[in-house]
């Protein structure tokens, strides 16, 4: 059964308002200048410097502002926040982060955030997170704050947990949750082989993963926080689940019971499977399309990987790309797709954004080995591998900003992902 395991990663690796009150906010396209601070009643001050570094990043990556350092500021902080310090006239916004004492490893800060053009204290706010191994999550908390004090478009993804399958050595791999940073790690299966990890529902209170070590492969169900886990089904072959509809009621499989991989339509509550594709070939990592009524796959029924889509419950498939020998691992959001395509000549894989309702092309990434990408809950950011001289990183693309950004992980190699 195993093999068939291969057979799959095979294919897929060669077959993707603003505020009236503030005067910092977006005006001719220029955006505020932010700088954070750690005041010096902090009670821990390392805690204080990490928070800050995560707190910088979640500012660029937003794309809602302009980072500025502030160790100079830092340096020559009193115990009361001066407006008519020289040193404020590049900043337009200034966070205040003070740590305070807390109990059973929990963290309790203080923000406070000033706007240097009018010299009032916008907002003050106290954000605590139950362990401190999660400040990560804390400075994520602080961003979206701040971001929606302005107004700004939602940043709300980045307090969502990254969900990823990771290689330790030969044929064992563990499941780990993460923030999108990669600063905060958890592992929360391992032993054996355990791959293609899928949210159960939006909450991501739950997910999917496929173990190889039963007698069959097997889909399991677990839970994030009880870690209680059941099983969905074993098939001969392989079972994998690729996409979860919207009310989280049924799946999308690429199952093999019969040798050649297909995509099934599972219903949790009925416990039936609907084959969906009938090729005799490879067809696998269906995603919901628009209402959920079609599919998007990837298939080889042209003699390489390629994206398709088909209709539930009819047989007529639509190619979708015309351009590349080797598309692979797409995503959807209603009728945007995006998948990795190998480049020709250069070994490389690279993401393209199209739509279903035209023609329209857009190549997202232009080196490297770009792969597994995933939309985010808004459809305004991909999530994708990047894998770099052997280094696997988490890649987060703002579309509307037409930034990139990778996070490199220290240990092992990322297998797939989900978010």
């Amino acid at each position: 059964m195993k093999s068939f395991l291969l057979l799959f990663l095979l294919i897929i690796e060669s077959l993707f308002a603003v505020d009236a009150e503030l005067d910092v906010v977006r005006k001719n396209n220029i955006i505020p200048t932010i700088g954070i601070l750690v005041t010096k009643n902090t009670t821990d001050a390392n805690l204080g410097r990490k928070l800050k570094e995560v707190l910088e990043k979640d500012f660029l990556v937003s794309g809602h502002f302009n980072v500025e350092d502030t160790d100079t500021l830092e340096e020559n902080l009193n115990s009361e926040f001066n407006f008519s310090n020289p040193l404020l006239a590049k900043f337009d916004l200034i966070v205040s982060l003070e740590i305070k004492n807390t109990l059973n490893g929990s963290i309790a800060v203080d923000i406070s955030l000033f706007d240097i053009n009018t010299k009032e204290l916008k907002s003050k706010n106290r954000y605590q997170v139950s362990k401190s191994a999660r400040y990560p999550f804390l400075a994520h908390k602080i961003a979206i704050a701040v971001n929606n004090e302005l107004k700004a478009p939602s940043i709300d993804w980045m307090d969502r947990f990254i969900l990823f399958s990771r290689y330790t050595s030969s044929k064992k791999s563990e499941i780990v949750i993460s923030d999108y940073t990669l600063t905060y790690q958890q592992v929360i299966v391992n032993g054996g082989l355990n791959v293609f990890p899928k949210w159960a529902n939006k909450e991501q209170t739950s997910f999917y993963y496929t173990t190889y070590d039963n007698l069959y492969p097997t889909l399991i169900k677990q839970d994030l926080y009880s870690r209680k886990s059941e099983k969905v089904l074993q098939s001969d072959g392989m079972v994998v689940c690729s996409d979860v509809s919207n009310d989280g009621n049924k799946l999308l499989l690429t199952l093999a019971p019969n040798g050649q991989p297909d995509i099934y339509l599972y219903d949790l509550k009925s416990k039936e499977k609907t084959r969906i594709t009938k090729y005799s070939g490879i067809d696998v990592g269906g995603n919901f399309l628009g209402n959920e009524d079609k599919i998007v796959f990837v298939s080889d029924r042209l003699g390489k990987a390629n994206i398709f889509a088909q209709r539930i419950g009819s047989d007529n498939v639509d190619r979708l790309v015309y351009q590349g020998k080797n598309n692979s691992q797409a995503t959807t959001f209603n009728n945007y797709v995006v998948y990795s395509s190998r480049e020709e000549g250069k070994g490389g894989f690279n993401l393209y954004l199209i739509s279903t309702d035209n023609e329209g092309m857009k190549k997202l990434t232009t080196q490297g080995a770009n792969q597994f990408p995933k939309f985010s809950v808004d459809g305004e950011s991909i999530l994708y591998v990047n894998n770099t001289n052997g280094v696997s990183s988490l890649g987060i693309m703002r579309l509307s900003y037409n930034k990139h950004f990778l996070f490199s992980l220290k240990s092992g190699k990322i297998q797939s992902i989900d978010w």
